[in-house]
């Protein structure tokens, strides 16, 4: 065969098996994102001029959006509306703390009834709450407090919020850089809280009228269940060793005796973890059966190759990626481009991203 024949047959298989690793789908018609590279998703961008957006959910054909100042932004076609918050503490926005994580409640489109977890000033000092919200059409106003008096900090609070596949209410609490609270279940800080949408402690929480359903935890911020109803938590780990963990009921996830993949007696390892890198992992979500993981100091967004233990690229636009929100084939994304160690405003957008075709 001719050069330039051969040459026009490899550059026609590559282009083939291009197309076909964007498009490869699964039973269900879900795009396999493991099987796509970086360069088969297009970027658009819906919505601009954010300011350190901290979770995101969709009700219809609008997105909302927490801001950690405490507003809640809507978005319908490229259009933004911004909501105050209005609480029974004020919110407290203050270096990674503030109104953090959102769940809308299944009837969200009738009753307009929501769950959110933000931070106010306590004798304590810096303290957070888990809250019952209502959006009436045109203001946000809490109705319920469901728990307060968790443990908060400047930076390790914790703060995801997400009704489970059960019904029940799932938050993630910080460690508040204090060494004895996340191995003590008295104490609400490191951990994930499993209750009621009234608050109280489900009867088959693992330790009998308490509210903590998994224990040592550093600073988790992302929670997702894969399609078989099993629960995945992402956190941060302190000097590398971020963490992907598979949730069982009633176990203790080491921190800070043991971190990562270490394994101790009594103590869970790291379903996959960061090694000496850092993800800064932020947010979670499945997309069929692949885990998507936000990441902030890896700033990209990510899907989990169970395989090799490790996370594989699938977008990165130079942002540090907050949260993850997979809608048909199309995956929106925010960003919160200021660390909470910083100062000033943060210029962030809302993404789209879809498979090229």
């Amino acid at each position: 065969m001719r050069p330039w024949l051969i040459a026009l047959c490899v550059q026609a298989l590559s282009t083939v098996c291009a197309a076909s690793a964007a498009l490869a789908q699964d039973a269900t018609g879900t795009v396999r994102i493991q099987a796509t590279a970086p360069s088969d998703w297009s970027m658009q961008v819906v919505s601009e001029g954010l300011d350190y957006p901290w979770d995101i959910a969709r009700a219809g054909d609008r997105f909302l959006l927490t801001e950690k100042a405490g507003n809640i932004v809507a978005i319908e076609n490229g259009r933004q509306r911004r909501y105050a918050l209005q609480t029974s503490d004020a919110i407290v926005d203050e270096s990674g703390a503030g109104l953090l994580g959102m769940a809308l409640s299944r009837d969200f489109a009738q009753s307009g009834v929501a769950y959110f977890y933000h931070s106010y000033r306590s004798d304590a000092g810096l303290t957070n709450k888990v809250i019952q919200a209502r959006f009436d059409g045109n203001a946000w106003r809490e109705t319920r407090v469901l728990l307060a008096g968790i443990p908060g900090h400047r930076l390790y609070n914790g703060g995801a919020i997400a009704i489970g596949p059960d019904g029940h209410l799932y938050v993630t609490t910080g460690w508040t850089a204090n060494r004895e609270r996340p191995q003590d279940r008295s104490n609400l800080a490191g951990k994930v809280l499993r209750m009621t949408l009234d608050g109280r402690a489900p009867q088959d929480n693992p330790f009998p009228g308490s509210l903590v359903y998994s224990y040592g935890h550093r600073n988790p911020q992302g929670l997702a269940w894969n399609p078989a109803g099993e629960l995945f938590v992402v956190e941060h780990g302190e000097a590398g060793h971020d963490e992907i963990n598979r949730i069982r009921p009633g176990a203790n996830y080491g921190w800070p005796l043991a971190e990562g993949a270490e394994r101790r007696n009594g103590m869970e390892p790291a379903w996959i973890e960061s090694g000496r890198s850092t993800w800064a992992p932020a947010g979670a979500a499945f997309a069929g059966n692949e885990l998507l993981v936000a990441a902030l100091g890896a700033r990209g967004l990510f899907v989990v190759d169970e395989g090799a233990k490790a996370l594989k690229p699938v977008f990165s636009s130079g942002d540090r990626i907050r949260g993850v929100l997979p809608v048909g084939h199309d995956l929106y994304v925010i960003t919160t481009n200021r660390s909470p160690r910083g100062e000033g405003p943060s210029k962030d957008r809302l993404l789209r991203l879809s498979p090229r075709r």
